[in-house]
């Protein structure tokens, strides 16, 4: 006779908060709610899968040799210097499971991205937090390089960070990396093509530095789940260590390939959106609402009280956007795609307004 039981989860679990991304029902609005590139992924992406994915690619398990050549080739490192990864996600479970043991410290920014505090905790980290500046939300250098003691493991930052918008120059992030020698930092480079700042060029320089790309945003293969992790050789060797051997799928290592070798449907989608997010400025300014200057492509303004009544009323309107005034009072966050989705989200917004 079978005995029923209970079974009991590691602590860490239990006191981590689920995360549940508003993610229903979506494919029939404008999508102006979670980053993503608004026109789709790139047609010679797709164009390339139907004419040359077999049933023996879906019948094999992934090999990634072609996929990591040319993408060490695009990105300008060795190939023992990156690893392919199940969406940025992924990249930062390695990095900590890789080099935080439990009850380590690891330093996070808030209001930042949800999972760097749902992977510290799940590995049982401790998770300390430091604030963007009040009123300006920009990067709190000093206060981060005040915080970084020899008990702090990792650090997560994202640049530009999501859902502020605002960054971090490259001088600030060689300090950092100078003051913890010791320590893994992170520098999730999810928007890289927006704002053109990257600290790929430091990998040789600094053994504690990773670097993470996402084919999720520019690239319009969220869907896919691809991304990659940079660091020295020895710190992926490592970090290959605890990856599955199967993390990502050959679909989205294939795609991932095919995408780097077109910069122009990238080049004229970047300079789409910071068009649109010009044009969204001035919409902004002419209906008076505060908004935040991003590096990114989303803008976070003030609605007030009204953040979730604008949030909802848009969503009627078939128009998504996030609301983020959980975390700082007020804001909504808006993707910037193109100018004619700008424009008819501005229109709507003025009449809610």
């Amino acid at each position: 006779m079978a005995v029923s039981t209970k079974l009991t989860p590691r602590q860490a679990v239990l006191d981590m908060a689920p995360y549940h991304p508003p993610t229903g029902a979506r494919r029939s609005k404008l999508r102006l709610d979670f980053n993503e590139n608004t026109v789709g992924a790139p047609p010679h992406v797709i164009d390339f899968i139907q004419r040359y994915l077999t049933a023996a690619d879906l019948s094999m398990y992934p090999e990634y040799d072609h996929a990591l050549e040319d993408l060490s080739r695009h990105f300008g490192c060795a190939l023992n210097e990156l690893t392919l990864t199940n969406g940025t996600d992924e990249a930062i479970h390695l990095l900590l499971s890789t080099f935080v043991d439990h009850d380590q410290e690891v330093l996070i920014l808030k209001p930042s991205y949800a999972m760097y505090r749902f992977y510290a905790q799940l590995a049982g980290a401790k998770v300390r937090e430091l604030d963007y500046r009040p009123g300006t939300l920009a990067f709190p250098l000093d206060e981060v390089l005040e915080g970084l003691t020899p008990a702090t493991r990792a650090v997560m930052i994202s640049n530009p960070n999501n859902p502020t918008g605002t960054g971090i120059d490259l001088r600030g992030i060689e300090k950092i990396l100078e003051k913890a020698p010791h320590t893994a930092v992170l520098i999730d480079e999810a928007y890289y093509e927006f704002c053109g700042v990257t600290a790929m060029p430091l990998l040789s320089r600094y053994a504690n530095l990773f670097v993470s790309r996402t084919f999720s945003k520019t690239y319009g293969m969220a869907a896919m789940r691809c991304g990659c992790l940079f660091s020295q050789a020895t710190n992926i060797a490592h970090v290959r260590k605890g990856q599955s051997p199967y993390s990502v799928n050959a679909v989205a290592a294939m795609a991932a390939r095919i995408a780097v070798q077109d910069k122009k449907f990238v080049e004229d989608y970047v300079l789409e959106v910071l068009t649109a997010r010009e044009l969204l400025y001035i919409g902004l300014e002419k209906l008076n609402i505060p908004y935040i200057r991003s590096q990114a492509n989303f803008v976070l303004f003030q609605a007030g009280d009204r953040a979730i009544e604008i949030r909802d009323a848009l969503r009627e309107r078939g128009i998504l956007v996030r609301d983020r005034s959980y975390e700082i009072a007020g804001c909504v966050r808006v993707t910037v795609g193109t100018r004619d989705q700008i424009r008819q989200f501005l229109e709507e917004l003025e009449k809610l307004w």
